[in-house]
């Protein structure tokens, strides 16, 4: 068992692992400059429950430890005793999601200039650069509602989600939706790097190549292929972090 410094009780090895693979999560979020002050959520549900732990509200992404992390359940409510409160935000698109999708345990929002830019454009995300090519059939669009805030939308939001892993909140950023953190990250950055691209592309005045259907089809069944080894993700996340932790040191 390890014990939490900040909260009086002890928690099993298995949550301390992911505390600390979620706590590098958002360190390398605030590393790849994704962040947005000290706003947004990573999130990682605890194994057989609906309570999942995110960042508690008011600290900056630097400032995320394994032990500061708190419980919430689905319904927004603290489910551990914590001197930090839960954001609203969070429950109205966190709660919801893993609430509907118990094949979903890590859920990353963001909004970064390119990801903003591409999904207040009525085509949405392009899958004709190497990295929108792999999203095929994985992008539910969800319209515009207002700051998401409120239980009303959360319905709308896990019905346009669907089955799928990346919910595009439309003028607003995206929801990355996976099984574990490291394809969670390795989804995001492919998400991100996607955005970049169509941004760049859409900034030249040459003709766009659009992708045949076979070769969208093959890059769409070769994604999920890669995607059903978790190896590659787990190499690139824990790869990324040692990187991270040369000029960002972390006390775990």
């Amino acid at each position: 068992m390890a014990e939490m410094t900040s909260q009086a009780q002890a928690i099993s090895e298995e949550e301390w692992g992911l505390r600390k693979q979620l706590a590098d999560f958002y360190h390398l979020v605030y590393f790849m400059g994704w962040a947005e002050l000290l706003f947004n959520h990573i999130s990682v549900r605890l194994p057989g429950t609906d309570e999942y732990l995110v960042n508690p509200f008011g600290l900056h992404y630097t400032e995320i430890t394994p032990d500061n992390l708190i419980v919430v359940g689905t319904d927004g409510r603290l489910r551990r005793d914590a001197p930090y409160p839960a954001n609203p935000a969070g429950f109205a698109l966190h709660g919801a999601v893993h609430a509907a999708r118990h094949d979903i345990h890590c859920i990353a929002h963001i909004h970064t200039t390119a990801v903003a830019a591409v999904v207040g454009k009525k085509h949405g995300f392009s899958h004709d650069n190497f990295y929108g090519a792999q999203l095929i059939d994985r992008i539910g669009y969800h319209a515009f509602e207002g700051i998401t805030l409120y239980e009303g939308e959360r319905d709308r939001m896990v019905a346009n989600l669907g089955t799928r892993n990346i919910l595009v909140l439309r003028n607003h950023g995206v929801a990355v939706c996976e099984r574990d953190v490291p394809t969670t990250f390795m989804l995001l950055w492919t998400v991100h790097r996607a955005a970049e691209v169509q941004c760049q592309a859409d900034s030249m005045k040459a003709e766009d190549i659009i992708l045949g259907a076979d070769v969208r089809e093959s890059c769409r069944r070769d994604a999920a292929e890669l995607n059903r080894s978790a190896s590659y993700a787990k190499f690139a996340f824990e790869g990324q972090v040692r990187v991270m932790r040369r000029s960002l040191p972390a006390a775990w």
